[in-house]
């Protein structure tokens, strides 16, 4: 049975290969998703992805997730310190998730070290850079496969 995951990256991600590249890489949002593509192709595994610099967008495609998605690994990006909608989502459609950073936020400034997600995901990546994403979802593929999903 296919899976079904959903990559979801935050504000300001759009952005990613030029915003200050010495922190988050010269890798880009679009080289990210196509490497993505491919692995996720590779693993059996349908991938769906969505970006937006706006947190209310956010929620309703957490929200359409219920039911459609077995797994969501989620970048929140600056959300992180300050989304409890987004978390709040998360919480209401059960759905399993990855929190997922590219730079180390705990190596940051002290307002970044908190975040709304970390105590309720399957696991946290932050600090790989662009690989972080090859990472979470290798072990959201893993995870998987650890709980058998009953047959409809």
């Amino acid at each position: 049975m296919a899976r079904t995951i959903l990559l979801i990256n935050g504000p300001n991600l759009n952005l990613l290969g030029t915003r200050e590249p010495h922190i988050y890489g010269s890798t880009t949002l679009d080289d990210v998703l196509a490497a993505a593509q491919k692995q996720a192709d590779g693993l059996g595994i349908t991938l769906h992805t969505f970006q937006t610099n706006h947190e209310g967008a956010i929620v309703d495609r957490i929200q359409e997730a219920r039911g459609n998605v077995d797994a969501i690994i989620l970048n929140p990006a600056g959300l992180t310190h300050t989304g409890v909608t987004v978390r709040d989502a998360l919480l209401a459609v059960d759905i399993p998730f990855v929190e997922l950073h590219v730079s180390n936020i705990h190596a940051r400034e002290p307002w970044r070290h908190h975040s709304y997600f970390h105590d309720k995901a399957v696991g946290v990546i932050c600090g790989l850079g662009a690989y972080g994403y090859t990472a979470a979802l290798d072990f959201v593929a893993s995870h998987l496969k650890l709980e058998k999903k009953p047959a409809p």
